[in-house]
């Protein structure tokens, strides 16, 4: 099939590359010209694993191309995804300005049926203004279908391969045919492809992100509880994640979520549901409880020193909200070097892939490492805020001979207990024993 692709943001750009990988003609487009010219030459503008052997496999074979020009990409498509950005506006309300604006352009280009699909999350309801808009600029017939994307930020390219489901929402006929071909060659393997309408399904995506942000949170709220009553969250987890209709996955305690999907999300239905004079309570509380959550590991070193931090110099491990991401939107990192900063600390950081966005945010606030034992230098303790592979497995003899005290408050509860009391670290850990 002949596909186009309009914005080469992370959605988008793995969209086109894994589309251009099973044979499709893609062609992506994007309205900066440096950012063309970059993916033309064959570089990849972000950090996906796996996604850098396809991208460049399909574009020496002709099948991925990229463009500003948005008529020389729609002109032969015949299924025009858009993939582009719905950021919160003030009140929380996803900005639908960049898809509407974009479906006003296509419609005045268009002169044979195309089925245009919404690929951005979004909101109940913009299917239909996005066909009224075509309604109102062209008389071609369009069919606009809901599409809502289920990509994790590190596994990006194993999703949209191996997908656990591919939800499409349409009433048409003429579309469930095209789209089912085209998503068929990714769900060989039995997987469901699900068609429902254009509002069941992008409810369906805010639902999914909003239900998976509530399990963090809640667990979340769980380690806090053993904390007090002197329980282990490791032990609670396990206890609970052994039930089948709770599940393991998304129970591991930590300093909140953040990345580009979770936060925007969950407020955004919030958002709707008051449009609807809904009060959504539960996801009003999620947003509150890891709006703090987000800044416990603070609350963790300012009581161990006596809420005094004032020219106390710290080392941070992990800046990108979750690992093997360079993705920094809403990563807890930032809440914590904010909130150490306002109390007078100093902070070098160590991530294996985001420190350059993070220098692009914050510039010098703090002072960026090689690796992460130089983060480590003339710190009076360690912070961890991002679970990187790399991080797993240190070397604590090395640790020892380099930070100034054996002090570590883990944000991601990284290591074993009973090991850190063997090294004789003070080791700080969410939802389990103090060790001092």
């Amino acid at each position: 099939m002949k596909i186009a692709v309009i914005g080469t943001g992370y959605v988008g750009l793995v969209t086109g590359t894994c589309l251009a990988e099973t044979g499709n003609d893609v062609i992506c487009v994007d309205i900066n010209e440096s950012k063309v010219k970059k993916m033309q030459d064959g570089e990849v503008p972000i950090y996906e694993p796996g996604l850098d052997l396809l991208f460049h496999r399909n574009i020496e074979q002709g099948r991925l191309t990229f463009t500003t020009h948005l008529a020389d990409a729609v002109k032969d498509a015949q299924i025009i995804f858009m993939a582009l950005p719905t950021p919160p506006g003030g009140d929380g309300a996803a900005d639908l300005s960049y898809i509407l604006g974009a479906a006003k352009d296509i419609s005045k280009l268009i002169t044979e049926y195309k089925v245009i699909v919404n690929k951005s999350t979004v909101p109940v309801g913009t299917a239909d203004k996005v066909k009224a808009v075509f309604q109102e600029h062209t008389s071609i017939e369009v069919d606009v279908v809901s599409n809502p994307e289920f990509l994790r930020e590190g596994v990006a390219v194993d999703d949209f391969m191996k997908p656990d489901r591919v939800v499409l929402g349409t009433r048409s006929e003429k579309a469930k045919k095209l789209m089912a071909e085209l998503y068929g060659p990714y769900v060989r393997q039995g997987n469901p492809i699900l068609f429902m309408d254009e509002r069941s399904s992008e409810l369906t995506k805010y639902a999914a992100n909003s239900f998976l942000a509530t399990k963090i949170t809640f667990m979340n709220e769980v380690a806090n509880l053993c904390e007090l009553v002197g329980a282990d969250v490791d032990a609670v987890r396990k206890g609970i994640g052994s039930d089948d209709r709770i599940g393991k996955r998304f129970l591991f305690p930590g300093v909140g979520y953040g990345g580009s999907c979770f936060p925007k999300d969950v407020q955004a239905l919030v958002k709707s549901s008051d449009d609807y004079a809904y009060d959504f309570q539960i996801l009003k509380s999620v947003m509150e409880v890891n709006e703090r959550q987000k800044t416990i590991l603070v609350d963790k070193v300012l009581k161990y020193y006596k809420n005094d931090i004032k020219g106390k110099h710290f080392a941070l491990w992990g800046l990108a909200f979750k690992p093997e991401t360079d993705d920094i939107r809403e990563a807890p990192a930032l809440y914590i070097i904010k909130a150490l900063i306002e109390q007078g600390a100093s902070i070098t950081v160590f991530d294996p892939e985001a420190m350059k966005n993070v220098e692009a945010i914050i510039g010098d606030q703090v002072k960026y490492a090689k690796n992460q034992y130089e983060a480590l230098e003339n710190a009076d303790a360690l912070l961890i805020a991002t679970e990187w592979s790399v991080f797993r497995n240190p070397d604590f003899e090395k640790i020892d001979h380099i930070l100034k005290n054996k002090v570590v408050f883990d944000g991601r509860n990284l290591y074993d207990l009973q090991k850190m009391i063997d090294l004789g670290y003070y080791y700080n850990s969410i939802g389990r024993k103090l060790i001092d």
